[in-house]
């Protein structure tokens, strides 16, 4: 059994890798300024290099969860999905809403990746 921790920090690790499955944490924004859209677009970053790092990638995602602190916020973080997501290769997601440990920040995603 591998397990790899990619990013490790004092609570957490950005993500970790057991043998073919790359597990990234909830990602938000670095600043709690900006709109969904601005927040999402920086998470989906955050999100990509991460896989990167796992040697994954986007057309290897599994699942997503979405975190919303407000679920009126749903079409605009889509604007920023949609123009992100590997269409061909579309993962499971849930999108929910629910506080988030900043009331600034807008938006938080969990993926589950595949690794070759």
């Amino acid at each position: 059994m591998t397990i790899t921790r990619i990013d490790p920090g004092k609570r957490l690790s950005g993500a970790v890798k057991h043998n073919n499955t790359l597990y990234i944490a909830g990602m938000t924004a670095t600043t709690d300024t900006g709109s969904v859209e601005v927040q999402t677009k920086e998470v989906l970053a955050k999100i990509d290099d991460l896989l990167a790092k796992g040697g994954s990638s986007k057309a290897k995602l599994l699942s997503l969860n979405v975190y919303l602190n407000n679920i009126a916020d749903f079409a605009e973080m889509n604007k920023a999905y949609d123009a992100w997501l590997d269409t061909a290769n579309p993962p499971t997601r849930a999108t929910v809403e629910t506080r988030l440990a900043n009331p600034n920040l807008r938006v938080e995603i969990t993926a589950i990746a595949a690794v070759d």
